[in-house]
């Protein structure tokens, strides 16, 4: 079995595991905070750094989060493991890598303001907010987007607005968005989040059938409002959900 092969492998037991547990509990750990700052070092190195991830920001943001307290407490010791991990209910904490490329391609500064779509446990939101002005993040299951809210105020994010909601529609009071990241795979690129893209903004938004590999997209919007889509890298995504499908 080949390297690639091997990933998908992987990635396919993990989203399996992630569809049939709705993984209950606290999200905590009780290990060493000293342990995991080297294991985040370590994930940070190997995992971002030597895979091509260039961006300081986006590098330091990695270093900062403590990942492991995005995960439920049964998987911690795998927090920084090269891999997604299940968060229950059928949805899954990406893998590392996957969230520092997705933020690096944003091209975010200390004044973008950033629609997520897909919160989970709050760990993309929580990279987005140490580089960002704001993060406006959506969930669409309650049984996740309420305990993520507290999560992220508990930690003193204090630059996220948690909503739960269909993503699918964006968030239109606080539209326009200089950047949009949706974290779960879509059949189309949805038109109201175009719609709520600023001119000159991006988009990164995986785009193909649910459970399968599907495309990474990169959408710009131009100034004149103008429409590009460039494909980045097959990806595997738990699939977006909501009335549109």
């Amino acid at each position: 079995m080949n390297k690639f092969w091997k990933i998908i492998s992987i990635s396919a037991l993990i989203f399996f595991i992630a569809a049939i547990s709705p993984v209950k509990g606290a999200f905590k750990a009780d290990s060493d905070e000293k342990t995991f700052t080297s294991m985040r070092k370590g994930m940070v190195n190997k995992q971002i750094i030597r895979r091509g991830v260039r961006n300081e920001d986006v590098i330091r943001a990695m270093m900062t989060v403590p990942r492991h307290r995005f995960v439920p407490k049964g998987w911690v010791l795998m927090a920084y493991d090269d891999t997604p991990l299940p968060i229950g209910y059928g949805q899954t904490i990406s893998q590392p890598y996957i969230v520092a490329y997705m933020t690096e391609i944003l091209n975010l500064d200390k004044e973008s303001q950033v629609l997520e779509v897909g919160t989970g446990s709050g760990y993309q939101a929580a990279i987005l907010s140490c580089i960002a002005k704001e993060v406006c993040t959506i969930e669409i299951i309650p049984e996740l987007a309420e305990p993520a809210s507290l999560r992220l105020k508990k930690l003193d994010y204090q630059n996220v607005k948690v909503t739960c909601g269909d993503g699918y529609y964006g968030w239109p009071e606080h539209a326009p968005f200089d950047a949009i990241i949706v974290t779960a795979a879509a059949g189309h690129i949805p038109p109201p989040l175009l719609k709520q893209l600023k001119a000159g903004g991006r988009m990164v938004i995986p785009v193909g059938g649910p459970f399968m590999i599907q495309n990474l997209i990169l959408v710009e919007k131009d100034n004149a409002g103008k429409i590009t889509t460039r494909n980045l890298m097959s990806v595997r995504f738990v699939p977006l959900t909501g009335k549109h499908e």
